[in-house]
């Protein structure tokens, strides 16, 4: 209980001490507060980023492995460029060879898109990202909806003409009005609106959106466009179950399947590509983990300026006051009494700036900035003031154990 009573009375003797001096203590705590700032509103914009960019590549699913012609990433050196044209596209065959034997995924389905205009009454929208699935496709992809339904798997097979539309193309081709059951044409031919997106607003990049996007039946898709080799290519996607790390068990099992479809020999090369998803995203994570260490550097310059400040200003303190520690330890002070006094103090003084420097970047997120959104997470608020307390604890410790360790008749008798 007394050392409770006791670290409170060093607790009000710092506060009591900054309070005395204003000046030197707004200026002791600059430097931190510029150092805070500079830490996590790199932290903050890197994470702002970084979720941003992720989110406008959300199109390509999670834990989604796809088989391609084309790798995500370069291929071997010594690989001839050719070579990736003279592959085979996937084909509906393929996709349901796969559907029938995989089973190392939660669902494989099959897509193909396409930009075209869409047209109701004397209204049209230009661009519309038109895709073609199968029933399986909610399955491996998110397909959010804000009004309406999903495709029934008889009206997939059916090739009956529905669609879901993305909010931009309902508030173009019936504005003020509400969408479901009504019609619209897609070259020529008509639909009718069974649901309508969630809106996702605008991204950092031109990645598709489902507000400018329409999906239809797969069989209907096919109706109007062609697809194959040279024509529009379908893609196969396939979703990873939640045990299978890093998709490997997946990866190895639909090479099997593919090549056993495609009729490869043991000798011959893949006439494919497995693409998973995460590399676009690990990739980014990399970048701005670069990023992030230089936000370290930048604003650890500008904390270590004001550590040694805050050391400075200490140990000057520590001087001011040598007469009243002397009293202090004659009137039965321990010497932990006297440490935390000074120890508070420069924590106080780092936190102070810390805090500062946080509100100031929390300020700053308010600012618009266009499509991207600042968020100060509590991730990095807290970051912030583990750091500023660090730096007191370190920049107070030397000052504290030398104010502790004075010989009280030596300290009384300084003036």
């Amino acid at each position: 209980m007394l050392f409770f009573q006791l670290t409170w009375e060093s607790f009000r003797f710092a506060i009591s001490a900054l309070k005395a001096n204003i000046t030197r203590t707004i200026l002791s705590l600059l430097g931190v507060t510029i150092g805070i700032f500079a830490i996590i509103a790199v932290f903050t914009l890197v994470d702002s980023l970084e979720n941003n960019i992720k989110s406008s590549f959300s199109f390509l699913g999670t834990n989604v492995m796809r088989v391609d012609r084309f790798p995500f990433a370069s291929g071997p050196q010594d690989y001839p460029w050719w070579k990736y044209f003279r592959r085979p596209p996937g084909t509906l065959a393929e996709y349901k060879f796969l559907q029938e034997r995989l089973k190392s995924a939660e669902a494989v389905t099959i897509s193909a898109s396409s930009s075209t205009t869409v047209q109701a009454g004397s209204n049209a929208y230009q661009g519309m990202q038109l895709t073609g699935i199968e029933y399986t496709y909610q399955d491996v992809y998110d397909v959010p909806l804000e009004e309406g339904r999903y495709f029934l798997e008889s009206e997939i097979n059916a090739s009956r003409n529905l669609a879901i539309v993305g909010r931009k193309i309902a508030n173009t081709l019936y504005p003020n009005l509400p969408i479901l059951g009504k019609e619209i044409k897609i070259k020529g031919i008509k639909f009718t609106v069974i649901g309508v997106f969630e809106e996702e607003g605008e991204g950092l990049f031109d990645a598709p959106s489902k507000d400018e996007a329409c999906i239809i039946p797969y069989g209907s898709f096919n109706k109007m466009f062609y697809t194959g080799r040279n024509g529009i290519e379908p893609t196969i996607a396939a979703k990873g179950k939640e045990e299978d790390i890093g998709l490997v068990a997946l990866e190895n099992e639909l090479t099997g399947l593919v090549r056993a479809k495609r009729g490869l020999k043991p000798t011959e090369e893949d006439n494919f590509a497995l693409n998973k998803t995460e590399f676009i995203q690990n990739a980014i994570g990399s970048i701005f983990d670069v990023i992030s260490i230089a936000g370290w550097v930048i604003g650890g310059f500008s904390i270590l300026v004001g550590g040694f400040g805050i050391a400075n200003i200490m140990f000057v303190s520590v001087r001011e006051r040598t007469n009243i520690i002397g009293i202090q330890k004659s009137l039965g002070a321990k010497n932990y009494f006297i440490l935390f006094q000074f120890l508070f103090e420069a924590v106080f003084l780092s936190l102070i700036g810390g805090i500062t420097g946080i509100l100031i970047v929390f300020g700053l997120s308010f600012i618009q900035l266009g499509s991207l959104e600042l968020i100060l997470s509590f991730k990095n608020i807290v970051l912030g003031l583990g750091v500023s307390s660090a730096i007191g604890v370190v920049s107070g410790i030397v000052p504290a154990t030398l104010a502790a360790r004075m010989d009280p008749v030596e300290a009384i008798r300084t003036t």
